[in-house]
């Protein structure tokens, strides 16, 4: 079920939009039970869904310095997802939305994701943010955040489920 949140959302005109399918919105939470504990990450474009690696681990294990955090907490996109990103506005299929799981964390956009997402005050990527709290045995809900006034803020709010 989509939750409107409030009268801000229905300004923005943010209702008249068909933010995400429910096979798409349901696909995303099986990849996110699936890659739980760790974090999923991937693409929501115009038809379907790309399941993309979390290459956190990886790069963890190269430098721990460099990279203290653990896919458990974090997520990088692999050099050929962050290719596909940005070719994909270029084609009759384009990324709309990217996503990541948040396990047992709840969703929220961190300023973690912040510093990733905006480089001198704007976006890096004309994309929204999809947040997924996922837990041990189900999805608790998940938040999707769209770029306005300078930051990202909090437009829908999905329903979490069993999985």
């Amino acid at each position: 079920m989509l939750i409107i949140l409030d009268e801000f959302a229905l300004n923005m005109n943010f209702t008249n939009e068909n933010i995400l399918s429910d096979s798409a919105l349901e696909r995303v939470y099986l990849h996110s039970r699936h890659s739980y504990p760790e974090e999923c990450c991937g693409f929501i474009l115009n038809d379907g869904v790309k399941e993309c690696e979390n290459v956190q681990n990886k790069l963890h294990k190269l430098d721990p310095f460099k990279y203290p955090r653990t896919a458990r907490t974090a997520f990088t996109f692999s050099f050929e997802d962050l290719l596909f990103l940005d070719r994909s506005f270029n084609s009759n299929n384009p990324v709309r939305i990217i996503y990541h799981s948040h396990p047992d964390l709840g969703a929220y956009f961190s300023d973690e994701d912040r510093n990733h997402a905006i480089i001198d005050g704007e976006p890096i990527y004309p994309v929204k943010h999809l947040v997924i709290d996922v837990q041990s045995t189900r999805i608790g809900c998940a938040k999707l955040f769209k770029f306005v006034n300078g930051d990202y803020q909090l437009v829908k709010l999905f329903d979490g489920k069993e999985i």
